[in-house]
């Protein structure tokens, strides 16, 4: 099992599955390099860092993610709507 994963379980075990959401942004790792404004894989290509997740460190998707957002499709606003949406639907916040 991957330790992203393990993380991820721990973490939801933790927190409580009815206090737990997990939202994946799904977006392709040439669309993370453009929008790369901290500079950190250009970092990881001189050699500042290692262990970059996604480049030298595995990188993989949940399993179990309650939402699922899609960068290239759809943009930041739209994403948040979605994510809004999603918790007034669970009611964790009033619609409106």
């Amino acid at each position: 099992m991957n330790i992203f994963r393990a993380t991820r379980i721990n973490v939801r075990n933790w927190v409580g599955e009815d206090h737990y959401i997990e939202v994946f942004v799904d977006t392709p790792l040439e669309i993370c390099k453009e929008s790369d404004i901290k500079g950190l894989y250009k970092k990881e290509r001189s050699g500042e860092i290692k262990g970059f997740t996604g480049i030298d460190d595995p990188s993989e998707a949940p399993n179990n993610a309650e939402t699922v957002l899609n960068k290239v499709s759809h943009t930041p606003k739209e994403n948040a709507h979605w994510i809004v949406e999603y918790l007034a639907r669970m009611g964790y916040v009033q619609a409106g």
